[in-house]
């Protein structure tokens, strides 16, 4: 047997990673799930994984090694310090936490464990587009980056679902997590500004546009559309002194007919980056399976914790708002 984990969660993200653990890779097995709806949780149960009445009975479970957390997010906190206290690596789709102060209370907690055990979803750091763009980043030949402009556009999100918060503390948070990591650098402070609204997303407030100021000096604008209509959209590009790095379109077949010449945009974001997502999970397996966690850690979910609230403040004080971080714990000084 591989690795035995156990699932929290069982909607829709909680169903496509089981799907991954049980068809896509090797070396794990999904032993044990548990949603708050137990139907649900029992219908997306492997054949022979225990179905837990509750989080803490899965957490707990001698049978369980390490956890997969797709739960909503208030209820991470709860379940990431239960993983810590019995020492079992845990796999936390974002966000990490919903508050600051939850973010401190995690990172206390794994800081006090003494070893990382938890890995936070950020799967764009596991896609080989943006793994080869840090790489011509980190590899200097253009220079120092100056600006980097990234680009998430969504075809549409759930109506009466999706809030004009959600912009800021949902969606920015894959963006501040890949600029952090792309350039090697930090965020000091976050301006928002809200264009001409869009008339397909209802009440929406979209787009918006966020400009993070980096420690270096360096500034990432950020454009969030989610009612685009045409498909979901991920893009970047860094200025740098002696020239430009972009990633490419996916997918990356152009198409000419007698319709002309024209390239295919990706429905959502499992097609877009289903590679990454099952990257992510081969990482974490040969991690979790040494009774540790690489990739993304709590430090990277706090960071993102505290934009996305300077975000939101941004907003009603039309103003570059600071973010007030703690010393990194030499746990993350990696």
């Amino acid at each position: 047997m591989g690795l035995k984990v156990g699932i929290i969660g069982t909607g829709m993200i909680g169903q496509d990673h089981i799907r991954r653990l049980t068809q896509v890779l090797s070396g794990v097995d999904v032993v044990a799930v548990t949603d708050i709806d137990q139907a649900r949780a029992a219908s997306a149960a492997p054949e022979g994984a225990a179905v837990f009445d509750s989080p803490h009975n899965l957490i707990g479970s001698e049978s369980v090694e390490a956890v997969v957390i797709c739960s909503w997010g208030a209820a991470h906190e709860e379940q990431l310090l239960a993983c810590i206290e019995a020492g079992k690596p845990v796999f936390c789709e974002k966000p990490l936490v919903t508050s600051e102060a939850a973010a401190l209370r995690v990172m206390e907690a794994e800081v006090a464990y003494g070893r990382r055990l938890v890995q936070v979803g950020f799967m764009r750091r596991f896609d080989s587009d943006y793994r080869r763009l840090k790489a011509v980043i980190d590899g200097g030949t253009l220079g120092a980056p100056l600006m980097y402009r990234s680009v998430h556009r969504n075809a549409s999100v759930p109506e009466g679902l999706y809030t004009s918060e959600m912009p800021l503390n949902d969606t920015l948070v894959h963006d501040a997590d890949i600029s952090r990591w792309l350039l090697s650098d930090e965020i000091s402070a976050v301006e928002v500004r809200l264009p001409r609204r869009s008339t397909q997303g209802g009440d929406l407030r979209d787009p918006t546009l966020v400009m993070l100021h980096m420690d270096s000096g360096v500034i990432v604008d950020v454009e969030i559309s989610v009612n685009i209509a045409y498909g979901y959209d991920i893009r970047g590009e860094v200025s740098c002194e002696r020239g430009v790095a972009a990633l490419p379109n996916r997918p990356a077949t152009v198409i000419s007919d007698m319709h002309g010449i024209r390239q295919a945009i990706p429905e959502d974001w499992r097609e877009r980056f289903i590679e990454a997502y099952d990257q992510e999970f081969r990482e974490w397996i040969i991690a979790a399976g040494n009774g540790t966690a690489a990739g993304p850690s709590v430090w990277d979910g706090y960071v993102s914790t505290l934009t996305a609230d300077a975000a939101l403040r941004a907003v009603v004080s039309q103003s570059r708002e600071m973010l007030h971080k703690v010393e990194m714990p030499a746990l993350y000084r990696v």
